[in-house]
């Protein structure tokens, strides 16, 4: 890698940043837990499951009873959501998946492994082979009554909120939402509601494209959304009030080398301490990272449309998910093959936007560079190719 890049890779970056934040406060206690971060451990109330139960439809038997005769008289039945019947020796109970296994049956025989007539049932299978506990979930298998279901740090999604109730965990702590301050820059930026710009002006779609990464998510939000000239001392003071009012400032815009790309410099008159300033990726070589002395995370993102959301993705919410508490904060990917890889190779980490064509397969969209609004709108996500690296894949795929 060329010598001016601090770290070599966009993960060695993230991990160099993400050390150096500091975790929101965790003051809310509420009950409007899906997509938040729980800031407490979760403890199982009691068992799960709470008692013995079968894991099938058929007879809860006491394998003792087979030594004499594989037919069983039937005194009684057994369904989920009541409690058991009281099982008599030398007998079989019917019993249903889920429902409560007897005090002193020790197996459960599949159903489609007897014979039932109106009293009795008899067991069409070699009884020998009958196992203690066969087809019987025990007590406590899943967790055990005090023990912890859940860690602090987990984002809470449909999965979680499930097992939330079910050990009756209906309100919890969580952490702040990360505030997020957007900040774009350029004097040829516009207002993205103008209905007609002039040729030398552009809309802002990269305020767009950021206030639609966080604003989907309950454990972010965006606590302002501000656009700044070309001028110095204004972007300073900006930078120096968004920091005041928020957790993370995004910026796009003015990192490059330019006359007018004055961010470098205003991050560090605003008290930040720039951790890097250029990776080797493309899109977005001229990105830019620091950290003030509170753990805040400031983010320069360069201006071209394609380099801001696919940096904002890649960058952005990794740390702000790391700000927010969470502690599996890293963006998940998945690995796709690419049905027309390209024969050219770059000494950068190549983050190529696709689109998906089918199960694990995706195909580049073609694309003008950096500016390609066009391709952009036409993707689906991002693969990350390696540096030198060439052919199908597989590569790491990270969807919109």
């Amino acid at each position: 890698m060329p010598p001016r890049f601090s770290y070599v890779s966009p993960e060695s970056a993230l991990n160099a940043l993400a050390c150096r934040l500091q975790v929101v406060q965790a003051t809310i206690r509420t009950d409007e837990l899906t997509d938040r971060v729980i800031a407490q451990d979760v403890v199982a109330d009691r068992d799960s499951p709470a008692a013995d139960v079968s894991a099938m439809d058929g007879y809860a038997i006491s394998r003792a009873d087979l030594h004499d005769s594989p037919t069983l008289p039937v005194s009684g039945e057994s369904s989920a959501g009541s409690p058991p019947p009281q099982w008599r020796l030398g007998t079989a109970v019917r019993i249903f998946t889920g429902a409560i296994l007897p005090v002193g049956c020790d197996a459960v025989i599949k159903r489609e492994e007897t014979q039932e007539s109106e009293s009795e049932v008899t067991i069409v299978r070699d009884a020998s082979g009958v196992s203690d506990g066969e087809n019987i979930r025990c007590a406590g298998e899943n967790a055990a009554g005090g023990s912890v279901v859940m860690q602090s740090g987990t984002r809470i999604t449909a999965a979680q909120r499930a097992t939330l109730v079910n050990f009756g965990c209906l309100e919890a702590i969580v952490f702040e939402p990360v505030r997020i301050a957007i900040v774009t820059t350029g004097d040829e930026v516009g207002e993205f509601r103008q209905t007609q710009p002039e040729p030398w002006q552009l809309r802002n779609s990269n305020q767009a494209a950021l206030q639609s990464l966080i604003r989907p998510h309950r454990w972010m939000t965006v606590s302002q959304s501000v656009h700044c000239l070309d001028d110095p001392d204004a972007l300073t003071q900006q930078m120096q009030q968004s920091l005041i009012d928020s957790d993370v400032v995004v910026l796009t815009g003015g990192v490059s080398m330019g006359d007018y790309d004055h961010v470098p410099d205003a991050v560090v008159s605003a008290g930040a301490e720039i951790v890097f300033h250029g990776l080797p990726i493309r899109p977005g070589k001229p990105i830019l990272g620091a950290v003030t002395g509170d753990g805040k995370l400031v983010l320069g993102l360069p201006g071209n449309p394609v380099s801001a959301t696919v940096c904002g993705h890649r960058f952005l919410l990794p740390l702000a998910a790391k700000i927010s508490g969470q502690v599996k904060w890293k963006t998940p990917s998945a690995l796709v093959k690419l049905v027309n890889p390209s024969d050219r190779s770059i000494p950068l980490h190549w983050m190529k936007l696709v689109r998906l064509v089918d199960d694990g397969l995706a195909e580049v969209v073609a694309s003008q560079g950096s500016g390609d609004l066009v391709s952009l709108g036409q993707s689906d996500g991002y693969v990350c190719v390696p540096p030198d690296a060439i052919g199908p894949g597989p590569w790491p795929y990270f969807g919109w």
